[in-house]
């Protein structure tokens, strides 16, 4: 137990020493799946859901951070890295934006960046979710 969860405790705003537990109000398909997981992993499921709930809550947040360095892309960036994530070499991406292959570098470089990333690989890695398809349709 914490510092605080004692502190609460001895001051009579935390009922119980012991530890915390979650009321999981759910619909009846996400019951089942937590059913099955506690099921798989041999554990209570009073004891999956803080770490269902910390690991939702981990991609949640990697995804608004993921969103903000998009939306810190300028809309060339923004097209390079696309068509990027969609498998078009430098010279087909060139050719499609009506730019120079080195102008294409430059953007992929600048990305790169951003993203605090090396290879092509690692981008396609962090977009892997992402659909690009409008980018095929588009030009």
């Amino acid at each position: 137990m914490s510092i605080w969860d004692r502190l609460l405790y001895l001051i009579g705003l935390r009922p119980t020493p012991g530890p915390r537990t979650y009321h999981f109000d759910a619909s009846e398909s996400l019951q089942v799946t937590l059913s099955t997981l506690s099921s798989d992993e041999g554990r209570p499921e009073h004891d999956l859901i803080p770490d269902i709930l910390a690991a939702g809550l981990t991609q949640y947040t990697a995804n608004e951070r993921l969103w903000d360095r998009w939306e810190s892309l300028s809309p060339r960036e923004r097209d390079v890295t696309a068509l990027v994530c969609l498998g078009y070499t430098n010279r087909e991406i060139a050719a499609r934006l009506n730019i120079s292959p080195d102008t294409v570098k430059d953007r992929i470089s600048s990305v790169f960046r951003k993203f605090n990333i090396n290879k092509r690989n690692d981008l396609r890695a962090l977009f892997s979710h992402w659909d690009f398809n409008e980018w095929e349709r588009q030009r």
